[in-house]
């Protein structure tokens, strides 16, 4: 187990690297926040708020913080592409991790995305 987390995290760190800098891929976007409330099965909830700004990677994948869940995750790259797309400034939706394997508890999101341009 310790080593598909640990492939999982260098695998993570790939899809980082590819994904550019915020900078690069989205010139005109000051920033990104990301308001999210995580709930888990059970009715654990968990509030966590993600800041971008041009020197970060333009990576907006966040792992699943169910137990048991692997390859799981939710990905809000569509949602924040299309905002700029649209030169909107807010979003809100739900999202569900992406992983449906029934023996893993999952988490799902409640979130908010703001964004600044210059």
């Amino acid at each position: 187990m310790h080593n598909r987390k640990n492939e999982a995290r260098e695998e993570r760190e790939r899809l980082k690297l590819e994904a550019g800098i915020m900078s690069d891929r989205f010139p005109k976007v000051k920033s990104v926040v990301i308001k999210m409330r995580y709930v888990k099965a059970g009715a654990t909830s968990l509030m966590r708020t993600l800041n971008f700004y041009p020197e970060s990677p333009a990576f907006f994948r966040m792992t699943c913080l169910g137990d048991g869940c692997e390859n799981g995750g939710l990905d809000l790259t569509r949602v924040i592409t299309g905002m700029i797309k649209k030169r909107e400034k807010s979003a809100k939706g739900d999202l569900r991790c992406k992983n449906r394997d029934a023996a893993a508890v999952h988490a799902n999101i409640t979130y908010t995305v703001s964004l600044k341009y210059s």
